[in-house]
């Protein structure tokens, strides 16, 4: 909030009417007190009003009559609010996950989650000073961060990600976290209706599951902006077997590969860039597969990058304070000589 340099101006409290008629009369009075006194100086009237006492009972109504009209401190404050942002990033750790056939930023091939950690970290340097909220999701999917403006509990969280234990894989079905992503969504934008809401979704797109998928156009009403972001290659690479315990909690293999039931053979899963884009697609935003040259630092659209980060409401108005007390002071002080001449006057007369 900023105000603008002070100037006194009048801003009658009851309205100008009620002003104008208060001065018009306390006027009158005080004029009325002056004739008299003259016209009673010119044809020698008996009196014991002194000249002080008419400028005092004058000076009364003159008071009384700025008083009505309120002198004021008027100032232009100007009130900025700044938007906030809220962005929702989930993470797939299904076991395909775990293939090391993915690239970001560099030509060293890493696993499709590790690419996805580094995704998280640099999504949370996209957007300074904004809130963030965690979603992870295999068989089943969670909310492991609620919203916060804690980048570091965002990058923690990244940092513990670990690829589901082969034995608890159900296969990949792209709308397992459909539904929490939703209740999410919900929460933030009846919590903060004015927020611009993104979501991140990292996945390398890739459906084992015999159910059909599950559209998330429902998330459109809630997203300002989506990303799908894919990990992976066209290519593919065998799927390890990742064991509960010390593997799985560090996301590597146990030198055993996920066999393809139907061949005998070792799995090859591989990113589905059709898939990625469809989902994008029914959400209203972008995808893009992340490589040696292509990072999360370029998903990002020109309005989030700029507009929407820094959006700010400015309204202007106009804001007067009342300056009454030194009227009401001076006019206290007047009362109190005028009482003490009376009471000096009426024990005079006793």
């Amino acid at each position: 909030m900023e105000a603008e340099k002070m100037t006194m101006v009048l801003a009658p409290v009851w309205g100008w009417p009620v002003a104008v008629a208060v001065c018009t009369v306390m006027a009158a009075l005080a004029a009325a007190v002056v004739i008299r006194h003259v016209r009673g100086a010119r044809h020698a009237e008996v009196t014991d009003e002194t000249v002080g006492a008419v400028i005092r009972r004058a000076a009364m109504c003159l008071v009384v009559a700025l008083l009505a009209l309120t002198p004021s401190t008027a100032s232009t404050v100007s009130t900025t609010a700044v938007r906030g942002m809220d962005v929702v990033v989930a993470v797939d750790v299904t076991g395909s996950m775990g293939v090391s056939d993915a690239r970001y930023g560099s030509s060293a091939r890493v696993s499709r989650l590790s690419a996805a950690k580094s995704a998280v970290r640099d999504i949370t340097s996209l957007y300074p000073d904004s809130s963030f909220a965690a979603i992870r999701f295999g068989s089943t999917a969670s909310l492991d961060v609620p919203l916060t403006p804690d980048v570091l509990a965002l990058t923690n969280w990244a940092d513990t990600l670990s690829v589901e234990p082969t034995s608890t894989s159900a296969g990949s079905s792209l709308d397992t976290p459909l539904d929490r992503i939703l209740l999410t969504l919900r929460s933030i934008r009846s919590a903060h209706a004015h927020d611009v809401i993104v979501l991140y979704l990292v996945t390398d797109g890739e459906q084992t599951s015999s159910t059909t998928r599950r559209t998330y156009s429902s998330l459109r009403a809630y997203l300002d902006d989506a990303f799908v972001l894919g990990t992976g290659s066209a290519t593919g690479g065998r799927i390890p077997v990742v064991s509960s315990g010390a593997s799985a909690s560090s996301g590597t293999s146990t030198n055993a590969w996920v066999t393809d039931p139907t061949t005998g053979k070792p799995g090859i899963s591989k990113m589905d860039v059709a898939t990625l884009k469809a989902i994008a697609d029914e959400m209203g935003g972008t995808s893009m597969v992340m490589g040696p040259t292509t990072t999360a630092r370029n998903a990002v659209t020109s309005e989030t990058s700029s507009s929407w980060r820094t959006l700010s409401d400015t309204t202007r108005r106009r804001r007067t304070t009342a300056v009454v007390w030194p009227l009401a002071a001076v006019l206290t002080l007047l009362l109190a000589i005028e009482l003490g001449e009376w009471i000096r006057t009426s024990r005079r007369l006793l």
